[in-house]
């Protein structure tokens, strides 16, 4: 708990912009089923380290997702889970523990690279928005379960597949916080038993995670009365400037 008072007094406002910005981040992941994990990472870099930057944020998700969870319970697909975590939560463990392996240089540029690409990729997988059968959707699931296994922000892959299987609306949103918070709980066991998370860390994601439960409610309200889409641009700007600012401090 030391270790987290010294970081947060070291920069208090630093601190504070990244808890408001879970906050406003995981509306705009309630209204959209993703957003949160790519406008984060950015701001949390400077105060953990890129290295840790993906086990405080599986734990900061677990509130995030898990909140929606609460917020949307009534519209979740279990069979869509199902099928997701087929194959799914096998390779997110094979993600998780990849990502360990890494160096603190090759956590910042693949995951400043995936922000970047994430982008185009969104708009990519709006105009395919092919329909996935079952099977389809199960190897699916496993492609995007190693991918979230070590990386942050892949929310808008879990988003575009359950599109893609004939999920909308409050059923959509339900069903990928569902399969997030599942695939969480195992990055952040899997985390803490190979000593990439510390109780630091894991305070500093609680923390940071307990400022984006309130989005949820609040992107539920906000879901009735404007268009999913309406935060789009000013995402992507902070996603592409984060992203150039993890590159930076890999070379740097």
């Amino acid at each position: 708990m030391s270790e987290l008072l010294q970081t947060v007094l070291a920069s208090p406002a630093q601190f504070a912009l990244a808890c408001l910005v879970a906050f406003l981040a995981s509306v705009l992941g309630g209204l959209s089923g993703f957003g949160t994990g790519l406008v984060l990472p950015a701001f949390l870099a400077p105060l953990v380290g890129v290295a840790n930057v993906v086990p405080v944020m599986a734990v900061a998700m677990l509130f995030n997702n898990g909140s929606r969870v609460v917020a949307f319970r009534a519209s979740v697909d279990r069979a869509h889970v199902r099928r997701m975590l087929m194959l799914g939560l096998p390779a997110c463990i094979a993600g998780a523990y990849s990502y360990t392996l890494l160096s603190a240089r090759w956590v910042a540029v693949l995951l400043g690279a995936f922000l970047l690409l994430s982008v185009p990729l969104r708009r990519l997988l709006d105009r395919a928005r092919q329909r996935f059968s079952a099977r389809a959707q199960i190897l699916a699931g496993g492609g995007f379960g190693f991918l979230n296994g070590g990386m942050s922000g892949t929310g808008i892959l879990l988003i575009s597949i359950l599109m893609s299987a004939g999920l909308s609306g409050s059923a959509l949103i339900a069903t990928d916080a569902l399969v997030s918070v599942i695939m969480g709980a195992v990055k952040v066991g899997l985390f803490g038993s190979l000593a990439a998370l510390d109780l630091n860390l894991a305070l500093t994601g609680l923390l940071v995670g307990s400022c984006t439960a309130p989005g949820a409610f609040a992107a539920r309200w906000l879901l009735k009365r404007i268009p999913a889409r309406i935060h789009a641009g000013v995402m992507e700007a902070i996603v592409i400037l984060g992203a150039i600012s993890l590159l930076r401090s890999a070379g740097g």
